[in-house]
C-alpha cells in the first residue's frame, strides 16, 4: 500500500477540523441572524476552504521545482488570492443587501475556520515524518 503524499495528510488534518468548525459556526450564525447569518457564514467556509486548497495545491505542484521558482509560485498565488478575496468582498459589499448576507458573522467565520484550519495543518505537519538530507561533510572540511 502506497504512503500518501505530504500534501494529503496534511489537507485531511486541516479540513477535519474545519469542517467540524464550520458546521457549528453555521448553525450557531442561523441560530442567531437567521437566514443572513447563514448565508455569511456558508459564504466564509466557502471562501477559506478555496484559500487554504489552492494553498495545498501550490505546494504539491511546486514540490520538485527549485526554491526560487517555488517561491514565486507562493507569491504569485498568495498575491492572486488576496486580490482575488479583495474583489469578493467588494463585490458582495457592493451588489449583495446586509440582509442577504451578514458581514459579522461572515467574518466571525472567516476567522474562525482559519484558526481551526491552521492548528489542523500544523498538527498534521507535527506528525509528518519528513526527513531532511543533512550536507555531508568530509574530513578535510573539518579541518579547517
Amino acid at each position: 500500500m502506497s504512503q500518501p503524499s505530504n500534501e494529503s495528510q496534511l489537507l485531511r488534518g486541516a479540513f477535519v477540523p474545519t469542517l467540524v468548525v464550520s458546521l457549528v459556526a453555521i448553525a450557531a450564525s442561523a441560530v442567531v441572524q437567521g437566514k443572513s447569518g447563514f448565508w455569511g457564514a456558508l459564504l466564509a467556509q466557502f471562501v477559506v476552504i478555496i484559500f487554504f486548497v489552492i494553498h495545498i495545491a501550490v505546494s504539491r505542484m511546486t514540490r520538485n521545482l527549485d526554491p526560487i521558482s517555488t517561491m514565486a509560485m507562493a507569491l504569485f498565488s498568495y498575491f492572486a488570492k488576496l486580490f482575488a478575496l479583495g474583489a469578493l468582498l467588494w463585490a458582495i459589499s457592493k451588489y449583495t443587501d446586509r440582509a442577504t448576507i451578514n458581514r459579522t458573522a461572515f467574518g466571525i467565520t472567516a476567522v474562525a475556520l482559519t484558526i481551526a484550519w491552521l492548528w489542523g495543518e500544523i498538527a498534521s505537519y507535527m506528525k509528518l515524518r519528513l526527513h531532511l538530507p543533512l550536507p555531508v561533510t568530509n574530513a578535510s572540511d573539518l579541518d579547517r
